[in-house]
């Protein structure tokens, strides 16, 4: 906030003296294009320093659905699940409740800006031991001296791993149970592609007996034309010989 203020002021400072140099050679259009652009500047850093004191106010706001006392933010009994924790807490808290309630995962980083912070409660949740759990389990295992971390905090699932210490799980246990999401759209995708390569197998199956099928009509309709044509021209014969006949 300090150093922007100081920036405003110093801009102000330069464009002041610029303007009382030229003041005296810019013509009325310039002067006010140049006075237009200053307001414009002087409106944009306003706006920089507002928004930068509204982030400032917001993340000292207790969190929705905690209640919050001289530091200590209590959000446990709240029935709160991973997607309804908050993004932030306060900068000067010390302590962090978030037992009994319905997490599964804890979010990255959210307890990583917190240099007051020395105590948290995490059990009595449904942690899934899956993925989402490295960062909690990170914090478990490397927790530093100065914050308190419960150590008993158990895995709910995968079934495998049910009631296991987080901390005690191995990387290759946790990994065993990541489903990336691009591992499943490449299986969609290949299940996808060879749904598309029979559709076209199957088309082409088609259009071979089609074109078997056209070619054996054909045929015997060459065959018919033929033979007609042929009996036609018999008949004809016979009707000539019997009318000469019938002549002599």
């Amino acid at each position: 906030m300090r150093l922007l203020r100081s920036l405003t002021e110093s801009h102000r400072t330069i464009l002041s003296k610029k303007s009382n140099r030229t003041h005296n050679c810019e013509p009325t259009a310039y002067a006010n294009s140049r006075r237009l652009s200053n307001d414009m500047m002087d409106l944009l850093l306003f706006s920089l320093l507002f928004l930068l004191g509204v982030k400032g106010q917001e993340s000292s706001v207790c969190p929705h659905s905690c209640t919050c006392n001289q530091g200590h933010v209590n959000c446990s009994h709240k029935s709160l699940t991973s997607s309804m924790l908050p993004s932030h807490f306060p900068p000067g808290t010390t302590q962090v409740n978030l037992n009994n309630n319905l997490l599964t995962i804890l979010p990255n980083g959210l307890l990583d800006d917190l240099p007051n912070l020395h105590s948290v409660t995490l059990h009595g949740n449904l942690w899934a031991c899956d993925c989402g759990v490295l960062y909690l389990r990170a914090l478990l295992t490397r927790q530093p001296s100065s914050i308190l971390l419960p150590l008993n905090v158990s895995c709910t699932s995968p079934p495998s791993l049910s009631g296991r210490l987080v901390m005690h799980l191995t990387e290759e246990e946790v990994l065993e149970f990541c489903h990336y999401w691009y591992c499943d759209l490449a299986l969609v995708s290949q299940v996808c592609l060879f749904v598309f390569m029979l559709v076209q197998v199957l088309l082409l199956l088609a259009v071979i007996v089609f074109l078997r099928r056209f070619e054996r009509l054909s045929r015997e309709a060459r065959r018919t034309k033929v033979e007609t044509s042929a009996f036609g021209e018999s008949v004809m014969a016979n009707e000539h010989e019997a009318l000469k006949e019938s002549r002599t």
